[in-house]
């Protein structure tokens, strides 16, 4: 499937429990997102200051970024603990009641998906966040009654690759909200060299990691998971020596290109290159045609090659750009004065 494939940014069972001993533990061990680091730091020193829980706080984002381990690293700045969950996972409000009842102050409540929660869930959330308290229903008809239940005073932290699904109502009540972005190449390298020291790989150079680092797609979960790929191919093929060539032996078996792209990626471009004559042509039609879901697609290989540059996603379709075309080899074509715009009235 091509969501197990290396180079997804999704999480995948046999290898979370490597991510888990690779991830920080303390803010100032955390790499990258400098703007919402700063903006933590100053609401943890306020809310210590008060005796209070930080604010509810909602991270939005691609996938594979940090928001979980910002919540675990959050948890141990306030010196408290963090209850995970996930939005599929909360589908009656008794759900919810169980997981914020077992809140002490100032601890965190992480809820993964956000923008999945029922709306049932999200009624019970409202007074939660704003009163710390639950407003349960008991009975029904003429004998129905409301109890309040108090909850201790406790840190919601929202994730979401989908900001846009969230209701209104409940994105009104996070008081930080911050967008998680794609990490620079320094910033990986950063993120590799601390990994390389958790894993005990020794001698790795410069040239090595950086060369990892470009090909992890600005996101720092493939960056530690070619990292293994490599440190496996190192320790059969060359004694545990992790060189430039190596990198290059292990992706190149891997199917990893110099831009970090994969099969999936080189065939959907390829599709629309030749099969289309490089677009505009609807994603449907290339799912069809690659036989593969469109969501998919959508959602695991359409992000990176907007973001490099190769791929245009227009009203009309999905077009190839030049420097698309020109990776494939293939020649530029000029896009057509329309290809971009609304078609001019006819008289």
């Amino acid at each position: 499937m091509a969501t197990d494939r290396l180079l997804s940014s999704q999480p995948r069972g046999e290898d979370e429990q490597l991510n888990w001993a690779l991830r920080p533990t303390e803010l100032s061990q955390y790499v990258g997102q400098p703007v919402l680091i700063q903006r933590l730091r100053i609401a943890i020193e306020a809310a210590k200051g008060r005796g209070e829980p930080l604010e509810h706080l909602l991270l939005h984002g691609p996938p594979g970024l940090g928001k979980t381990t910002l919540a675990h690293v959050l948890a141990g700045e306030m010196g408290s603990k963090v209850i995970v969950t996930s939005g599929p996972a909360l589908q009656r409000g008794t759900d919810l009641v169980a997981s914020l009842t077992r809140l002490g102050p100032t601890d965190i409540l992480f809820i993964d998906e956000i923008h999945r929660l029922p709306a049932s869930v999200e009624e019970f959330i409202y007074p939660a966040m704003e009163d710390f308290r639950i407003d349960v229903m008991l009975d029904k008809g003429l004998s129905a009654r409301t109890v309040q239940v108090r909850c201790k005073p406790f840190t919601l932290i929202g994730a979401t690759t989908r900001a846009g699904l969230l209701t209104s109502p409940l994105r009104s009540r996070f008081g930080i909200a911050h967008h998680l972005t794609f990490y620079s190449a320094d910033e990986l390298l950063s993120i590799l060299e601390r990994s390389c020291t958790l894993l005990g790989i020794a001698g790795a150079d410069q040239a090595a990691l950086s060369c990892i680092a470009a090909r992890s797609r600005g996101t720092p979960r493939i960056a530690n998971r070619l990292l293994r790929r490599v440190r496996d191919f190192a320790q059969v093929k060359a004694n545990g020596r992790v060189s430039r060539d190596i990198v290059d032996a292990a992706l190149h078996l891997e199917g990893v290109d110099a831009m970090g792209l994969d099969d999936l990626d080189r065939a959907y471009l390829r599709c629309i290159g030749t099969t289309y004559q490089g677009g505009p042509v609807g994603l449907e039609a290339i799912a069809a045609t690659l036989n593969e879901d469109a969501g998919t697609l959508e959602d695991v290989v359409e992000p990176y090659v907007l973001q490099i540059g190769f791929l245009a996603r227009t009203k009309r379709g999905r077009a190839l750009t030049s420097a698309g075309s020109e990776y494939l080899g293939l020649p530029a074509r000029a896009a057509p004065a329309s290809l971009f715009s609304d078609p001019a009235p006819s008289d």
